[in-house]
């Protein structure tokens, strides 16, 4: 039966907590910001490909590929600062 803070399974337990805490890799919240940006523009991306496909009215097209140039743009931008 584990005793708090004697016990080994808890010192373990934080032990691993502490190491997972520090980033591997070089890893900053910066970079992680980064990436987080860059997997939401790919999504944008993705969903408005999708709704290009299907849409019929020039006029919705023709915003839906204003609206995807511009998200390939800060794409781009995104993918040359990682």
């Amino acid at each position: 039966m584990a005793r708090g803070w004697e016990s080994k399974s808890v010192e373990m337990q934080m032990e691993d907590r502490r190491s997972a805490t520090i980033p591997e890799g070089g890893n900053t919240h910066a970079g992680a910001a980064r990436e987080r940006e860059v997997e939401v523009l790919e999504l944008s991306r993705k969903h408005l490909l999708q709704e290009l496909a299907t849409s019929v009215n020039p006029r919705v097209r023709a915003l839906k590929q204003r609206a995807l140039d511009h998200v390939e743009a800060r794409l781009a931008a995104a993918r040359a600062l990682a």
